[in-house]
């Protein structure tokens, strides 16, 4: 069955109201961090957070970029706007560009990155499931880290690696080796925090996100190779779409603020 949303002219951004409703809502992610409005997050608990390597299971090509499962035992990000409550990794994934000058989903002072990493958790303190938490707007922490060309990342290229064994679809490959997500995470960063949405369908306003202010680096041949997944099966006839069939691009472009704060922390 064919995904019912993508990033082409025929079923972009600007369409997914039409059968999502909630992506019309007035606390959509992602958005501008204008440093000029920022505020102060005053909270005496430092964000900290803890991944097992060998918890990374897999990467899959849903379509529309990578995206790695994670059995969460054992992980915990707690602290700085989610205070006391935990949560624990569900899942990672990734947004970028058909070039470097674009691909992050959100920007700063309209500055755009080469792409943006997503580690999206679960307030495991008060749901009991990653689908409940969905439900409400303290359910999810989403972590955004910002990918800017430079040396290759030798964590991420244990994806990288599995990327031709999944070139289509619907395709899954095991990671061989263990895999710290911690490591995304750069380190001596501060960070914006605001009250959002998933970027993808639904859209659900279900989000507190942490976007870090520093970006970790990627080689120009790790950005290559998710340029190089499609967005349709094996078995399919490739799609008359502005890609030919490729995941060129596959981020959301930035959405009013409104009357929400975006908070930062030096960390």
């Amino acid at each position: 069955m064919a995904v019912d949303w993508g990033y082409s002219q025929f079923n972009g951004p600007e369409t997914w109201a039409k059968c999502y409703p909630e992506a019309a809502g007035d606390r959509q992610s992602p958005v501008d961090i204008q440093q000029v409005c920022l505020k102060s997050l005053n909270t005496n608990q430092k964000l900290t957070w803890r991944y097992i390597a060998e918890n990374t299971e897999d990467v899959t090509n849903p379509g529309y970029c990578w995206k790695v499962h994670v059995r969460g035992d054992g992980s915990e990000l707690t602290g700085g706007p989610l205070e006391d409550n935990k949560y624990v990794l569900e899942q990672f994934h990734c947004h970028w560009g058909q070039d470097n000058d674009q691909g992050s989903e959100h920007t700063v002072n309209g500055e755009k990155y080469a792409g943006e990493l997503h580690l999206v958790h679960w307030n495991t303190t008060k749901y009991c499931s990653f689908a409940e938490a969905a439900k409400y707007p303290d359910g999810l922490c989403v972590i955004g880290v910002f990918l800017k060309p430079g040396r290759c990342n030798p964590e991420l290229d244990k994806i990288v690696h599995q990327l031709c064994k999944i070139e289509y679809r619907g395709e899954t490959a095991k990671i061989g080796e263990p895999l710290n997500p911690g490591l995304f995470i750069p380190e001596d960063s501060g960070y914006y925090t605001y009250q959002g949405s998933l970027t993808t369908p639904p859209c659900s306003e279900c989000v507190i996100w942490v976007v870090f202010k520093e970006p970790i680096e990627v080689s120009e041949e790790q950005l290559g190779a998710f340029r190089s997944l499609k967005s349709y099966c094996r078995e399919d006839g490739c799609p008359c779409d502005d890609f030919e069939g490729f995941v060129k691009k596959n981020f959301r472009p930035t959405l009013p603020l409104g009357e929400r704060e975006i908070r930062e922390c030096r960390q």
